[in-house]
């Protein structure tokens, strides 16, 4: 995996993160969701690089990325203090401006960091997500039975660590994979798989799943309640066998007021659609961020 990477320690004022830097050309950022590292890219980065110097990086908190303490407001583990990290990160890497694709919680991290540092980000890709404060807006039945786990992981500590605690593979098989998570055939090598479920093994990640979790539930609605829109180019994919599509309808039009310039569409998935359809997405991922993309082709809305 990552063939012709090479692994970076980049230090930031809070801590290092941890990535695999490679390629040449115009500098593009990948970020990972939960409860993934930068693993979930193995696939299509090394097809970015070839257009892109790519740096797949691990999120505060995850993988081998420093570990914020925890907060009381939980802003340590906030997409605002995230985005803030991760700029400081590219920054060390000697990269002024970029682009930036997330999926999952770093697609949340993607979007914090387009508005609140616009002089940096060129153009930002989201991959299954709709902005955290819609999210709770649009909460139903749905989303509560589907998306259990923005509820429970948001409990007060240690409640969800001690759930989790105490038997990590139950959490992973009766949630993860019920999402998706390996479930694509010949897609997720078993070494990735049993990476991801290490994280859960270990105390210090799942308390920082779940910061992250209460901060999405606190303060990274807060933040989105300041209003903003994104001035960079946004391409958003979802899954279309993921719940987008069942809790949200039309997932442009959620997003259409916090992006002037935006145009996407599903990709036959499920939530994890990077791992489940590398082709297709390294592929639209290729023409968004190639220089000079035009801003819609045919078929996207």
């Amino acid at each position: 995996m990552f063939d012709g990477f090479r692994t970076r320690s980049l230090d930031t004022p809070r801590g290092a993160i941890a990535a695999v830097c490679g390629g040449d050309g115009p500098p593009l950022l990948l970020l990972h969701g939960y409860p993934e590292t930068h693993l979930m890219w193995r696939d299509v980065a090394p097809r970015l690089a070839e257009r892109f110097t790519v740096i797949a990086a691990d999120l505060p908190g995850y993988g081998a990325s420093f570990r914020p303490p925890a907060s009381e407001d939980h802003a340590a583990h906030g997409k605002r203090a995230m985005a803030t990290d991760l700029v400081a990160a590219m920054a060390a890497a000697g990269f002024e401006r970029f682009a930036v694709a997330g999926h999952d919680r770093g697609a949340r991290v993607a979007y914090r960091m387009a508005l609140d540092h616009p002089e940096r980000v060129t153009r930002l890709a989201v991959l299954d997500i709709v902005p955290t404060g819609a999210t709770w807006e649009r909460a139903d039945r749905w989303f509560a039975l589907g998306y259990w786990h923005w509820g429970f992981l948001a409990q007060p500590a240690p409640l969800p660590e001690r759930l989790i605690g105490a038997d990590p593979a139950a959490f992973s098989e009766h949630h993860l994979r019920r999402i998706g998570l390996g479930a694509a055939p010949g897609r997720y090598p078993e070494a990735v798989l049993a990476a991801y479920r290490a994280q859960l093994d270990d105390p210090g990640v799942v308390a920082a799943i779940c910061e992250d979790y209460r901060a999405g539930a606190s303060i990274d609605v807060e933040h989105d309640a300041e209003g903003g829109v994104i001035d960079c180019p946004v391409l958003v994919l979802w899954g279309s066998r993921g719940a987008m599509e069942l809790f949200y309808g039309d997932v442009l039009e959620v997003w259409r007021p916090l992006a002037a310039d935006l145009r996407g569409h599903a990709v036959e998935a499920s939530h994890f659609l990077v791992e489940d359809e590398p082709e297709r997405v390294a592929a639209d991922l290729l023409e968004f961020f190639a220089p000079g993309a035009e801003a819609s082709r045919p078929g996207w809305r």
